[in-house]
């Protein structure tokens, strides 16, 4: 690439973060926050980084759509069998980061992660686009395949299997919910004079801390 990367940048000025704004607790921080980038993020301001160990030991990450946010912790849903499914199988500590360019914020949960119960599962696939059900059937998700010919011949086939029929949550399909033990709000500043304020769960309470940027 010829294009002068170091040129590029840009002075965050928006909202500061001080201890007094970001309360003691973080679950009710980030719920704040993320409100305010569902009214200020048109695109996709619910997607996040998940970033899980995988079977060789080297991190993988990829972008996923954070579907419940309440007392049990962070939800997403996916195929179990996938790359990250069988990493959260063997190794279940796992990374959620949240960037809001709008916003200059961002957010980084850290903890443990579970299957959450069929029954929650089986109700959020029953809200899915019709397409996007049979999708779920249809993908075999992170195995090598011939061509998208045969992938769309694939989803053809179970579209023609459940014509005018209720599609069936997969076995294999459903959600995961990371239970934190870490969580740490980024707010961008002027001259990167950054605010970080990081939350850390120590006997069922969260211990509140500043750190330099």
């Amino acid at each position: 690439m010829n294009r002068d990367l170091h040129s590029i940048r840009r002075d965050y000025q928006f909202d500061d973060l001080l201890e007094e704004q970001a309360g003691n607790n973080p679950l009710a921080l980030f719920d704040n926050w993320l409100e305010k980038a569902i009214e200020s993020c048109p695109d996709d301001p619910t997607a996040m980084v998940l970033s899980t160990i995988g079977l060789d030991g080297w991190p993988h990450s990829r972008v996923v759509l954070l579907k419940q946010r309440n007392d049990a912790g962070f939800s997403f849903f996916t195929n179990y069998d996938s790359e990250k499914g069988q990493q959260l199988a063997q190794n279940n500590k796992a990374s959620m980061t949240f960037f809001w360019p709008a916003l200059s914020r961002q957010v980084r949960v850290e903890g443990t992660i579970e299957k959450v119960s069929r029954t929650t599962s089986e109700t959020y696939f029953a809200t899915r686009p019709r397409g996007s059900q049979l999708a779920a059937r249809t993908s075999k998700q992170s195995t090598v395949i011939a061509s998208r010919d045969a992938l769309q011949k694939a989803f053809n086939a179970e579209e023609q299997a459940f014509n005018d029929l209720e599609v069936p949550c997969p076995e294999n399909w459903g959600g995961y919910v990371l239970k934190p033990s870490f969580i740490e709000f980024w707010q961008g500043r002027p001259s990167r004079l950054h605010d970080r304020i990081c939350y850390t769960l120590k006997d069922n309470d969260w211990l509140r801390t500043r750190k330099a940027p």
